[in-house]
């Protein structure tokens, strides 16, 4: 393996995978708030960790947020937020 610090690394997710995260966390979120817990609290324990019981088993959002890789999940929230604040390049897909 190349440890070379001074090359950066590209990384790119699918298309089909960037609406099924925004997908899944619509669904997470909206079960989060049914149950009363702080999505956003939630949901990054659940990225930070990996540990799924961060996330409500209500309407299976613990099941489907699994079947999304955290890095995707991450992905799709700073698009999101990359185009809300209308940052140049935030028209890339």
């Amino acid at each position: 393996m190349d440890n070379d610090l001074g090359n950066t690394q590209f990384f790119k997710v699918a298309v089909d995978n960037q609406e099924n995260a925004q997908q899944v966390l619509e669904v997470i979120y909206e079960a989060l708030m049914e149950r009363g817990y702080n999505p956003v609290n939630q949901i990054v324990g659940y990225i930070m960790s990996g540990d799924p019981t961060y996330i409500t088993s209500h309407k299976g959002a613990r099941s489907l947020i699994m079947k999304v890789e955290r890095d995707e999940l991450v992905e799709e929230m700073l698009k999101t937020y990359i185009r809300h604040h209308d940052w140049p390049g935030s028209d890339y897909d």
